[in-house]
């Protein structure tokens, strides 16, 4: 999936948030986080 001019979008048949723990995120999570403090 795709969304030109988007900053950021992703779209996931999965659950990313099982993967993630507190001190090693998803990397998902971390692009997401890195997305917004542009």
């Amino acid at each position: 999936v795709e969304l030109k001019n988007h900053p950021f979008f992703i779209g996931t048949q999965f659950h990313p948030e099982l993967k993630s723990r507190p001190t090693s995120p998803h990397p998902l999570f971390v692009g997401l986080i890195k997305a917004t403090m542009k």
